[in-house]
């Protein structure tokens, strides 16, 4: 597949074009500073990634970028920049909408504060204690909604250099949901309740960047499973990651 990666210098999306290159596919990185990824990807690995140094806020290069790509993965970007945040991903979004030859599979970042509390109508993000900048990851997944492109949210929760595990573990995968386990009486607490629950719980969440990337590279095809929900991660013991 050609699969094009904007933000490919940052943790996730360096580690997908490496992984990307193991698997065979044709990819394209959209940086700000090709000079980094160079530095970062060595000089065998750049020679097999076409890198387009450009901003991601200027719509005709974008859309450019986006002509004849199987997929893209949107790690451009963090909830820190506030506003930059959300026009870098309106931006994105419009182009591969736009642009005719694109094949309209998306993947974006998101986090796990966007996924649906168990037995309860809420999400982390609109709970009290949580930061206000993650809002901006809500408003992305409104833009999503809007759209008729073929879009996955992967939504983890702090993502870590690889992980030892004591046990064996497997990673485990949901949709919408988070991939906890939540006791069914939360749907008595009270807001601030369940977000001191779940801040007690968080380190559950934790998942390596590399976990994160072979999942979105493993459902990569059109019309998947994952096709426009949010996706969970976390790990499950006694059984290992293949």
């Amino acid at each position: 597949m050609k699969i094009i990666v904007f933000g490919a210098t940052g943790n996730t999306g360096k580690r997908a074009l490496v992984q990307g290159m193991k698997r065979g596919h044709e990819m394209t990185a959209f940086v700000r500073n090709a000079e980094k990824l160079a530095g970062q990807l060595g000089q065998y690995s750049a020679q097999h990634v076409k890198v387009i140094e450009d901003d991601m806020m200027d719509p005709v290069s974008v859309r450019k970028a986006l002509a004849n790509q199987d997929a893209a993965i949107i790690a451009a970007g963090h909830a820190g920049q506030g506003e930059e945040f959300v026009r870098i991903v309106d931006n994105i979004i419009s182009q591969c909408e736009l642009e005719p030859s694109f094949s309209g599979r998306v993947w974006v970042m998101g986090g796990a504060g966007l996924l649906d509390i168990p037995y309860t109508d809420l999400i982390g993000n609109n709970l009290p204690g949580f930061p206000p900048e993650y809002q901006d990851h809500n408003r992305n997944f409104e833009r999503l909604q809007r759209t008729g492109l073929d879009w996955s949210m992967m939504c983890p929760g702090t993502m870590m250099d690889p992980m030892e595990h004591p046990d064996p573990v497997r990673l485990h995968v949901t949709t919408d949901i988070l991939p906890v386990p939540m006791p069914e009486e939360i749907r008595e607490y009270a807001e601030a309740e369940i977000a001191g629950h779940l801040f007690s719980r968080f380190q559950e969440l934790n998942v390596a960047y590399d976990d994160v990337v072979m999942c979105m590279l493993d459902h990569l095809e059109p019309g998947g499973a994952y096709k426009r929900k949010r996706v969970g991660l976390a790990y499950r013991s006694n059984v290992s990651v293949r």
